[in-house]
């Protein structure tokens, strides 16, 4: 059976789920990078326009959640927007976190429009030796 597929459809619902402003029931995923830097796992969030009492992180197992709420800039009553591309609305993104990582530790910093969560590794999770012991000593073989 064959079936007719429109190429650019996926396109228009991807470009229609970024542009659209994010509302709490239904928020837009923010941009992120992660990556392991020595023994810390951090994840770097844009939330640009986004003031620091409007980012929500929440930990509960092992699931991340990072909110955060961008508003519009309180206007004069004579001012007439003539373009606005900026999104506003609200962001989520939700990450599962490993179990090699240690969530009671997490630190998160906020700069220039970027959060960055630094998660360390557990103790658990980094490499060790393991010494190898002798069980009773030698033993003669007869024959």
């Amino acid at each position: 059976m064959l079936m007719r597929t429109d190429p650019f459809r996926e396109l228009d619902r991807l470009a229609q789920q970024l542009m659209a402003p994010g509302t709490w029931s239904k928020p837009s995923a923010m941009p992120m990078d992660a990556y392991r830097e020595g023994d810390e796992y951090v994840v770097a969030f844009d939330l640009p326009g986004v003031t620091p009492e409007a980012i929500d992180i929440d930990v509960e197992r092992n699931m991340l959640t990072v909110k955060a709420e961008r508003r519009p800039v309180a206007k004069a009553e004579d001012v007439q927007m003539e373009l606005s591309e900026r999104p506003l609305g609200a962001f989520c993104r939700q990450i599962v976190l490993a179990d090699t990582l240690d969530t009671e530790h997490i630190k998160a910093d906020y700069d220039a429009g970027v959060l960055t969560l630094r998660i360390p590794i557990a103790e658990r999770a980094k490499p060790r030796k393991i010494s190898v012991g002798v069980v009773g000593g030698q033993k003669e073989i007869s024959g």
